[in-house]
């Protein structure tokens, strides 16, 4: 990414389309937009390939509106996770072509970015949730991964409780080129994935689980403790930082790290 819009803004000075001064504003070091209460990294789509991701928890719908408008203004699509129905309320006043998805409390407003992935390129990701009462999380892994250009297949209720479900899938989760396994509870399905498959596993511990389970506590240090190598995991109800990571390595996969 970093690449390609390098030389898009060269060719643009070069084509009297962006004044150098234009230029220069933007290839700053750190730019950032001002609000008062926030400070706006409108330079981490250039420097990561994704651009900067509105956490909703403990910010007010006015806070949230005001970011979410901000940044839409510059063209990238903006992700806010963990949004409740009054945040979107208020984002949508302010950005009427904002989405939200309320399963995964995600609030997504899609940008005009000048390239897309190839479909034939498209990083593949398999996300896996143990139970329904996982798929919150699951869902919102899966779109993180869908709005950062990979193709997302979605695999539901396959938990540990009965493990021949997962069967069917192995197909599936073959093609992919990193998975994501959500679950609560135990938190043992990650272990399981991971030591039938070859691609990295994206563990999500989640806060489902009766009181012993301490809000996701238990399925953590599960997952931290496994002993299947090649699982990577995130902090509990965390699917945003799942999504964000299995694009990486799916970009990774297809050499396109500098090319999107």
């Amino acid at each position: 990414m970093l690449l390609r819009r390098l030389k898009q803004i060269l060719e643009q000075v070069q084509q009297g389309q962006l004044s150098v001064d234009d230029a220069l504003r933007e290839l700053r070091n750190l730019p950032f937009q001002e609000l008062g209460f926030a400070k706006i990294d409108h330079h981490r789509l250039l420097r990561r390939g994704f651009p900067e991701a509105v956490f909703c928890l403990n910010k007010t719908p006015e806070q949230v509106a005001k970011i979410v408008n901000a940044m839409s203004q510059t063209g990238v699509t903006v992700l806010a996770t963990k949004a409740s129905e009054t945040h979107y309320n208020a984002v949508k006043e302010l950005v009427p072509q904002a989405h939200y998805y309320r399963l995964a409390k995600l609030i997504v407003v899609e940008g005009q970015e000048p390239t897309k992935v190839p479909t034939e390129k498209q990083p593949k990701i398999a996300v896996v949730a143990a139970g329904t009462a996982d798929l919150p999380i699951a869902e919102e892994a899966a779109l993180t991964a869908e709005y950062a250009g990979c193709k997302v297949e979605r695999i539901t209720d396959v938990g540990v409780a009965g493990i021949h479900r997962l069967v069917e899938h192995l197909p599936t989760l073959e093609k992919a080129d990193a998975i994501i396994v959500v679950a609560g509870m135990e938190g043992a399905l990650p272990s399981v994935i991971a030591g039938l498959m070859w691609q990295p596993v994206i563990a999500v511990p989640t806060s489902v689980g009766y009181g012993a389970s301490f809000h996701g506590l238990s399925a953590l240090l599960t997952m931290l403790n496994s002993c299947s190598p090649g699982i990577a995991v995130v902090n509990i109800d965390n699917g945003f930082g799942a999504g964000y990571l299995a694009a990486l390595i799916g970009r990774m996969a297809k050499g396109l790290l500098t090319q999107i």
